[in-house]
């Protein structure tokens, strides 16, 4: 499948050889230098995903991740950058990156990630995407969430997180299923970030005094009533 990509890299040399190696596995490829670039490109074309440089002048990746969030602009973006530190994948997938790739990478392995990413979106794109689970309700494709008929303002992992709990409601979702699921297959699983998350969500989904909806299943996982 030919895909319309943007890439977003400083080093102009790096950038050529990817964006050639890219146009060789069939994608369309425009190469910007920096974050600013990027949001102007973005704003006026449309993309099937963004690879984004992390350490770029002038606006940095997260910069530009957080800004295209809050933008309700929801383009998959594959981050690649050479800091590699299980602290700095958190930092790029909170600010709301779909996968988060370490330089250098083989050409054929980032093509693979982009279509996974891809994959994983496809039931996003349906015309009523409202996911429901007693009085808690999901809009994956418009980013927001609701309980009781309230809004609630979540964050994008906080989302997904909240999404693929409300999908298997009444089921349990172990910890490794929902790293793999919310985080990405490249994620260290030997660090606590599901718990984490799932310690915001409660906050969020009882702020108002409501019954906390999700349960713990000790040693295994979660699992959000239905």
């Amino acid at each position: 499948m030919s895909l319309h990509l943007i890439l977003v890299e400083d080093d102009a040399a790096y950038a050529e050889g990817l964006a050639a190696e890219l146009r060789g596995l069939g994608h369309r490829v425009e190469h910007v230098g920096d974050g600013r670039q990027a949001l102007a490109a973005i704003d006026r074309e449309q993309y099937d995903a963004v690879i984004l440089d992390r350490m770029m002048p002038r606006l940095d990746g997260l910069s530009v991740v957080e800004t295209l969030r809050e933008r309700g602009i929801t383009v998959p973006i594959i981050m690649l950058t050479a800091l590699s530190m299980a602290s700095d994948k958190v930092d790029g997938l909170e600010a709301g990156a779909d996968d988060y790739v370490v330089k250098p990478v083989e050409p054929e392995e980032l093509n693979a990630r982009i279509h996974a990413v891809l994959r994983g979106r496809r039931w996003t794109t349906r015309e009523s995407d409202t996911i429901r689970a007693g009085d808690i309700v999901v809009s994956p494709t418009s980013f927001r969430a609701w309980r009781g008929g309230q809004p609630i303002t979540l964050a994008n992992l906080e989302l997904k997180l909240l999404t693929e709990l409300a999908r298997h409601a009444g089921e349990v979702l172990t910890r490794a299923m929902l790293i793999e699921r919310v985080w990405g297959y490249d994620f260290e699983p030997e660090t606590n970030i599901v718990d984490v998350y799932i310690r915001r969500l409660r906050i969020k989904l009882t702020e108002a005094g409501e019954e906390d909806p999700i349960e713990t299943i000790r040693g295994i996982g979660y699992s959000l009533k239905p």
